[in-house]
């Protein structure tokens, strides 16, 4: 007689609970994925208007490079494997005021040789810049195994790999991008530190992003976020895994100091051999455990609203009857935008035409970004439904009229297909202050890492992106995978997985 399998229940069908699901189902147990929304994916995901495609999250996918751990990860999951097929982009990203423009490319040489003959005078700074970015290189995010279950032979191997990362932590880690734009006398290339990254991020952090472009570990894979989320979903399933969709879950059920099972918003309950939470941890803390359960380290970060701060954003897609060629992601100057009691007087537009797939033939999608903060959040939330549909209908307008006068060749040849905002976010992700990050590392703050456990729940594990800065997709994948690793070690079985 077969003996059954242990369950294990997740809540959340984004990347962090469909990675837990595979791993799950990997290691020899029966899989179930609750998710909120009919269909999965969380942040990551698009949608289609007027004939369209609107992607919301790959800007590039960290982890591409066949070499890294990280790269089997994606593959174990589905998400991409040796014929994966990527966009073909030069650009990182451009910053513009006035007629002058300046391009962070991916080959790092063309970048030196360009700034260099724009700013002369910074000659020196561009030159340590790129070197630093060179060094940047080597930085992976590990992924064969949670930190607290390294040994030394782990952290010496981690020590190799990264060798040159203690120099741009040296140089780079106690500076802020405003702090590293300060540094340029070049206007452009003062305003170009801090505009992917806010401007109270850590300096390092832009060096790491801008590295993972110019070593080939940050393509980005053709279709798109949501095609990308469905491979996912389609490896889980094939493996036996169970996904139960407009399922909202409204409680996890604690006795003993043990997860049970959960419950539906329907009152359905489900019992599980072990939970694993998936959701953003605000939303676990409070709503579906005890806020009493948060870590200490990640209840600080909560309470310090402007030491780890939280990234969002308002933004508008645009169907451009143009390819908008050679432009990519580009950052310029644009006359004051008042939202809320802010204003910004800075916004980029993305250009999506690399990928054919997202418009009919000789089209293409254009989205512009506003960058929000926890003060905008609450801003937004504070509008009644009826001016809350006005003041995106307003901002819309004023970010295009500012779009076209950058750009005059879209003159009546641009048109609105959608818009969203930080409460968007925190409606159909629960994301905290609708960030679509995890929190912010700034100078002086150490970067937020917890255990995915819960103190006190024996069979209670966290994922998702929120347990490690700075988030995203690759801390999502691999927090699933290190989910499972704790439910095995704890069962002393190989987390070798």
């Amino acid at each position: 007689m077969a003996q059954n399998k242990e369950k294990v229940v997740i809540v959340g069908g984004g990347i962090a609970g469909l990675s837990a699901g595979i791993y799950a189902l990997l290691s020899g147990f029966d899989a179930e994925i609750y998710e909120k929304n009919a269909v999965p994916g969380g942040e990551c995901m698009g949608w289609n208007r007027k004939g369209y495609h609107i992607d919301n999250c790959i800007h590039w996918l960290t982890g591409t490079d066949q070499k890294t751990g990280l790269w089997k990860v994606w593959k174990t999951v589905g998400a991409i494997d040796e014929n994966t097929e990527y966009a073909s982009t030069e650009k990182f990203y451009s910053s513009r005021i006035g007629d002058k423009e300046l391009t962070l490319w991916n080959d790092l040489s063309r970048t030196e040789k360009e700034l260099i003959e724009a700013a002369p005078e910074d000659e020196a700074e561009i030159r340590k810049f790129i070197e630093y970015v060179r060094y940047a290189e080597c930085c992976n995010i590990p992924s064969i195994k949670p930190f607290d279950m390294m040994g030394i032979r782990d952290y010496i191997e981690l020590g190799k790999n990264m060798a040159d990362m203690p120099k741009v932590m040296k140089e780079y880690g106690k500076i802020s991008c405003s702090d590293l734009g300060k540094r340029f006398k070049s206007p452009v290339l003062r305003r170009m530190m801090s505009d992917y990254l806010p401007g109270e991020y850590t300096a390092y952090s832009l060096l790491v992003s801008y590295a993972t472009m110019t070593s080939g570990n940050g393509n980005i894979p053709m279709k798109g976020s949501l095609a990308m989320t469905l491979r996912i979903v389609e490896r889980f399933k094939e493996l036996g895994g169970v996904l139960h969709t407009s399922a909202s879950v409204k409680e996890i059920i604690i006795k003993n100091k043990k997860a049970e099972g959960i419950r539906l918003e329907d009152g359905t309950v489900v019992s599980a051999d072990h939970v694993i939470s998936a959701v953003d941890t605000d939303f676990l803390y409070g709503r579906l455990i005890d806020r009493k359960y948060m870590p200490s380290e990640l209840a600080k970060a909560y309470e310090k609203r402007k030491e780890y701060p939280i990234t969002t954003g308002f933004q508008v897609a645009y169907a451009i009857d143009d390819d908008f060629s050679g432009k990519d992601t580009i950052f310029f100057d644009c006359d004051d935008l008042k939202v809320g009691k802010r204003s910004f007087s800075r916004i980029s537009v993305k250009n999506y035409g690399y990928d054919k797939s997202f418009a009919p033939e000789g089209k293409a999608v254009l989205q512009a970004n506003l960058g929000q903060s926890d003060e905008d959040y609450l801003y937004w939330e504070s509008l009644s439904n009826e001016e809350y549909s006005a003041e995106k209908e307003r901002l819309a307008e004023e970010i295009t009229k500012r779009t076209v006068k950058e750009f005059p060749e879209l003159e009546g040849r641009i048109e609105l297909l959608d818009t969203w905002t930080p409460l968007t976010y925190n409606r159909y992700c629960n994301a905290y202050h609708g960030s679509y990050m995890g929190f912010v590392t700034t100078v002086g703050n150490k970067q937020m890492r917890f255990k995915g456990v819960v103190k006190g729940v024996s069979n209670l594990f966290v994922a998702g992106q929120w347990v490690m800065s700075p988030g995203g997709l690759p801390i999502a994948v691999i927090s699933g995978k290190f989910a499972v690793q704790r439910i095995l070690k704890k069962q002393g079985r190989s987390i070798d997985i």
